[in-house]
C-alpha cells in the first residue's frame, strides 16, 4: 500500500466521518511476513500436492504473467497446507453484486502482495469458485465498480439549506468524469482540507451512494476504499490506530492506486514464493 498521496490534518471541518463507514471487519494489527507453520499432522502427500500447485502458479508469474488457478475440487488436505503457507495479507475486498449465479465475492490478499484468494458465493452461501490469482487487484473489482448499474454522472439534486461546497465539488467531479481516460492519474478531492458542512456530506452521500465494492487495506494505518454508484468515482478514507478519520478523499480514477499491488510488489512476491517452494521441499518441514 502506498503512503498518503496528499497532506493530512486530523482536525477541522471534514475531519470526522459523516456516516458509518464500517463495511467489512478488520484487525488492528498489521500482519508481517514470516515463513509459515504447517498444519499439525500435514502429511507428505498434502505437502507435495500443495507444492506442485504452487510451482505451476509461480511458473505462470514468470515474465510478469498473472496466472489464475481454480481451487474448487482440490483435496482438502492440500487446501489446508495452501491456506497455511499463503496466509492472509493487508487487503480484504467484498463485492456485493451478482455475476453468473454468484451473490457475493470475497477476496483476500495473501501475505504475498498481489497474490489473491477470490471466493465466489451463491445465494445459499456455497463456494462456487475459489480462485488463486496474481493481479494488482482482482479484475472483478473494476468490473463490479463500472457495471451497467452505475451512473455515468452524479445526478442533479436540489441543494438543501446549509450546503456550502458540495455543489462546486459535484461540478468538479462531473468535469473530472468527462475528462477521464483509462489509466489516467487520479483526480483527487481532499475533503479533509476543505470546509465541508454536515449538509455537504449528506448531499455528497446522496448523489454518490455506496457501490458494490468495499475494501480494507492495513498497510499504513487503516484505509477503507468504497466504490460509489457513479462509475470511476471512489471514496478513500484513512483512519489512525484510534479509528479517527484523518484523510477523507473522493477519487475519479479507474481504481485507486492505494488498492493495487505494484509490478515491483508482484516481482518480489514471486521471489518469495520461490523461497517458499524451496522451504517446502526441505524434508525437515514435511
Amino acid at each position: 500500500m502506498k503512503d498518503f498521496p496528499i497532506p493530512v490534518r486530523s482536525i477541522g471541518p471534514g475531519s470526522q466521518p459523516e456516516e458509518d463507514v464500517a463495511v467489512i471487519g478488520y484487525d488492528r494489527d498489521v500482519p508481517t511476513f514470516s515463513m509459515p507453520h504447517l498444519p499439525e499432522g500435514a502429511d507428505a502427500g498434502a505437502m507435495a500436492g500443495a507444492r506442485s500447485l504452487l510451482t505451476r502458479f509461480v511458473d505462470g508469474m514468470a515474465g510478469g504473467g498473472l496466472p489464475r488457478i481454480e481451487l474448487v475440487g482440490t483435496d482438502e488436505a492440500v487446501l489446508e497446507v495452501l491456506n497455511q503457507v499463503l496466509g492472509e495479507g493487508e487487503v480484504r475486498i467484498r463485492i456485493t453484486a451478482s455475476f453468473n449465479g454468484t451473490r457475493e465475492v470475497r477476496a483476500q490478499e495473501t501475505v504475498f502482495a498481489g497474490v489473491w484468494r477470490e471466493r465466489h458465493y451463491d445465494a445459499a452461501g456455497n463456494v462456487r469458485h475459489d480462485w488463486l490469482m496474481a493481479a494488482p487487484a482482482p479484475p472483478l473489482v473494476l468490473e463490479a465498480a463500472q457495471c451497467n448499474a452505475a451512473a455515468g454522472l452524479p445526478r442533479e439534486i436540489a441543494v438543501p439549506e446549509g450546503t456550502m461546497n458540495a455543489p462546486a465539488l459535484l461540478t468538479e467531479i462531473r468535469e473530472a468524469i468527462r475528462a477521464w481516460k483509462p489509466g489516467a492519474p487520479a483526480h483527487v478531492i481532499n475533503l479533509t482540507l476543505l470546509p465541508v458542512s454536515p449538509e455537504d456530506h449528506a448531499l455528497l452521500a446522496s448523489v454518490l451512494p455506496v457501490g458494490p465494492v468495499a475494501m480494507i487495506s492495513q498497510g499504513f494505518g487503516n484505509c477503507r476504499i468504497t466504490s460509489t454508484g457513479v462509475r470511476h468515482v471512489w471514496r478513500v478514507q484513512y483512519f489512525n490506530s484510534m479509528q479517527t478519520l484523518i484523510l477523507n478523499t473522493i477519487e475519479v480514477v479507474d481504481l485507486p492506486e492505494v488498492a493495487q499491488a505494484a509490478a515491483s510488489d508482484l516481482a518480489d512476491s514471486r521471489e518469495r514464493l520461490l523461497e517458499l517452494l524451496d522451504w517446502m521441499a526441505d524434508p525437515a518441514n514435511a
